[in-house]
Order: C-alpha cells, then sequence, then structure tokens
C-alpha cells in the first residue's frame, strides 16, 4: 500500500482502501478541498460526474473529488441534507447511491468492500441523526496559534484520531515524531 504523509486523518484512511491506483492526485491534494477542522474518516474510489476520483467521508460532509489535469470537481453532500443511501454491489464494484433534497447521485463502480462500507457507516449516521465523528456537545475548543506551516492542524488532528480510537499509541508516536521531525 502506498504512503502518502499528507495528514494523519487522510493516512490513516488512505491505509484502509483497498487500492489507491487513479487516487493519488485527490488523495495528495485533498487538503485543498477540505474546510478548517474537517477531518477525513473513510476514502473511497468511485465514478460520478465524468470522471474517477475520490470520496471522502470527513466529519462533517461527503465530498466527490476529481482533480483532473484539466478540470477539478468537487461535489459535496452535507449530512444533514442527506435523506438517504443505497448500495447495490455487484461481483467487484457497485453504486452507491445517496438522495440529497430531492436529488440522487450515483457514484459507480466503487470497490465492493470500501463501498459497502461507506453506505453502512452514512446510514447508521443518518439513522442516529449525528454527524460522523463529531465529539460529543460542550465548550468549544479554541486552536493554539500555529507553530509553522500547518503543523499545528496536523499535531490536533493525530490528538483527535487517537481520542477517537481511529489510531493507536503506537502509531499516534510514529506519526507525532514524524510531523515534529519536519520542523
Amino acid at each position: 500500500m502506498a504512503t502518502f504523509n499528507v495528514r494523519p486523518d487522510i493516512d490513516a484512511a488512505a491505509a484502509r482502501l483497498s487500492g489507491t491506483f487513479g487516487a493519488k492526485r485527490e488523495i495528495e491534494r485533498l487538503p485543498s478541498v477540505l474546510w478548517e477542522g474537517e477531518t477525513v474518516e473513510m476514502l473511497a474510489k468511485g465514478h460520478y460526474a465524468g470522471g474517477i476520483g475520490l470520496i471522502a467521508m470527513t466529519n462533517l460532509r461527503l465530498i466527490f473529488y476529481k482533480n483532473g489535469i484539466m478540470q477539478q470537481t468537487v461535489e459535496d453532500f452535507p449530512y444533514g441534507k442527506i435523506s438517504s443511501v443505497q448500495w447495490q454491489g455487484g461481483m467487484l464494484t457497485g453504486t452507491l447511491t445517496v438522495y440529497t433534497s430531492g436529488n440522487r447521485a450515483d457514484i459507480q463502480n466503487v470497490l465492493k468492500n470500501d463501498g459497502k462500507i461507506l453506505a453502512d457507516e452514512l446510514r447508521r449516521h443518518i439513522a442516529q441523526g449525528t454527524v460522523p465523528g463529531a465529539p460529543p456537545a460542550g465548550p468549544a475548543v479554541v486552536a493554539a496559534p500555529a507553530a509553522g506551516p500547518d503543523v499545528a492542524s496536523r499535531l490536533a488532528t493525530l490528538d483527535q484520531l487517537r481520542g477517537q480510537g481511529l489510531i493507536s499509541d503506537e502509531e499516534y508516536t510514529q506519526r507525532r515524531t514524524q510531523i515534529l521531525d519536519s520542523l
């Protein structure tokens, strides 16, 4: 499996992908389409809006991202707008259908394992009425001033991943060391 060293949350999600072939550019450039404080929980590849791209499930929304040589496609589906999710799997791939406010988006050729897990996670959050990965309600967390370009946000994301149990203490220590060594 390829190693990206983009951000701890993106790296962890990419490591769980069945394959990254055809999505490397999108994985490497995914931070450019994320909002401040947004973390990636799951990734999958699929065909939508005329191209093969990356499906990213974040703590705030579902994103389809295609970064081509001549054009870029970004379409997002905020969780509050998703009414239902459908998964239809074939032998190797399937179609993830997302219904939002009377609209329907069919993301095709999603690898079977990635698509089923993604659909199940989306359904669970819709049924519970929760946003994936959202921390429990409480006082707002104020970010510390950045120590350098993106280092503070990478460390904060790493802390969140460990706090949510998405990475082990060993992975946390290794990633933290890599980030600090990059200074």
